[in-house]
């Protein structure tokens, strides 16, 4: 199994408008691509929420080139869009994870 790790501090200012779109706009449209079987959201516990929370959301395939076809023809679009809406209002990191056993 392939995990798709993206973790997001997203600024105090946008926290309740970004999880709802987060949970009904941008995650339904990257399960849409049907390259991800599922998908898990959470909420980072033990931080500094000084600046804002920090969430989790991580996308599972069992095929990598699933993983490489998302990167190549859909993040870069999708990426953009959640900079043309939010702009400098969250920081996101990711990493692709592989289970061991």
């Amino acid at each position: 199994m392939y995990i798709y790790n993206i973790t997001i501090k997203v600024s105090k200012d946008i926290i309740n408008d970004w999880l709802d779109w987060q949970q009904n706009e941008h995650i339904p449209e990257i399960m849409h691509t049907a390259l991800f079987e599922d998908y898990k959201f959470f909420h980072l516990l033990e931080q500094d929420e000084t600046e804002g929370p920090t969430y989790i959301v991580q996308f599972f395939t069992t095929d990598i080139s699933n993983y490489q076809q998302y990167i190549d023809e859909y993040a870069p679009a999708l990426r953009e869009k959640a900079y043309n809406r939010w702009g400098s209002g969250f920081i996101a990191f990711r990493t692709l994870m592989e289970t061991v056993n």
